[in-house]
């Protein structure tokens, strides 16, 4: 079984490209490649117009031009933060290091120890450590998982601004889809060991290639559904073709990509149930089930009663189709 299969993508110079995916996807297994942690089997990775590894040449980690930051930040226990980073730096180099504790902010802890420092100032510390010697390329696993939802978001935001003043050429790879629209020029969405697709956060979210990339950035909710007629089959019912927003493609399965905000409610005797009401602040969140056990989401002021029944209709033309892969 392979982990990874047809993949072939480009990281322009200066820019963050993130690999995003779900656990399994192979994110990590083709950062690890470039980074020469695994070997590569087959095809080759290139930085610039010079191969750095292919089946027949895997140098170590050490003999290519690329930093790494890991999700825990690796920093040696027994060096203070100035040592650490000035662990990778020649000689000649040494007084960049507190160049880099003040890039990210650390001029004042560089006798400090990796334990005296927060989650969020060790990896600050770790990105120093990886940029300093100027590598080329600039691998991150999951930088900011590790630290807490409010520092993450901090993190994100200044650890972009310095990648870009640096002109860092960076790749990134995360599990996280806001993660990913916060720090990187470009996406790679990866499912079962391939590249769905590659472009900018505004291509992702305007032109998803299939409806699981749509689900990811446009935050609708993925419903199976067949041709009948001039109606679209669902298990919440049938629904017209004029809530499609463009033309249906060939086949005669599809994936509709359906907003919870653009969506039709009304009473119906043997409808769907209400599971769930949530009050947010403008409007609820309802969470209606059929029979089957299958769920639908609605947005809006409803005033809906658990104990009733209800249809849903989409929006006209607010209804994406992909032929079901």
């Amino acid at each position: 079984m392979r982990a990874l299969e047809d993949i072939s993508f480009t990281a322009p110079t200066g820019e963050i490209t993130c690999l995003l995916g779900s656990s399994g996807c192979g994110k990590s297994t083709l950062l690890n490649l470039a980074a020469g942690l695994l070997d590569v089997q087959q095809g080759e990775i290139a930085v610039g117009e010079e191969t750095l590894a292919d089946a027949t040449r895997n140098p170590p980690p050490e003999k290519r031009p690329v930093g790494l930051v890991f999700q825990d930040g690796a920093l040696f226990p027994h060096m203070n933060i100035a040592k650490n980073i000035a662990f990778g730096l020649s000689g000649s180099n040494q007084g960049a290091v507190a160049k880099w504790l003040d890039h990210v902010g650390l001029s004042d802890l560089g006798e400090r120890f990796p334990h005296e420092l927060s989650g969020g100032q060790q990896q600050r510390a770790a990105l120093a450590r990886a940029m300093a010697p100027g590598p080329e390329v600039l691998l991150m696993d999951e930088p900011f998982a590790s630290v807490d939802i409010v520092l993450r978001r901090r993190l994100r935001r200044d650890c972009r601004l310095l990648l870009k003043e640096q002109g860092a050429t960076t790749i990134l790879v995360t599990h996280d889809p806001s993660e990913a629209l916060d720090v990187a020029d470009r996406i790679a969405v990866m499912e079962g060991g391939r590249i769905t697709q590659f472009g900018t956060p505004k291509e992702l979210h305007d032109t998803p290639a299939t409806a699981s990339v749509g689900a990811i950035f446009g935050g609708a909710q993925v419903i199976s559904a067949k041709r009948k007629g001039d109606q679209l089959a669902t298990q919440f019912g049938d629904w017209p073709l004029e809530c499609l927003a463009g033309e249906l493609p060939e086949g005669d399965r599809f994936d509709l990509l359906v907003s919870a905000e653009n969506m039709h409610v009304f009473a119906e005797a043997d409808g769907l149930q209400v599971r769930d009401r949530h009050v947010l602040r403008v409007g609820e969140r309802i969470v209606l089930t059929g029979s089957d056990g299958g769920e639908i989401t609605f947005e809006g002021l409803a005033g809906m009663e658990p104990s009733d029944r209800y249809c849903v209709l989409p929006g006209a033309g607010s209804v994406r189709a992909f032929a079901t892969i």
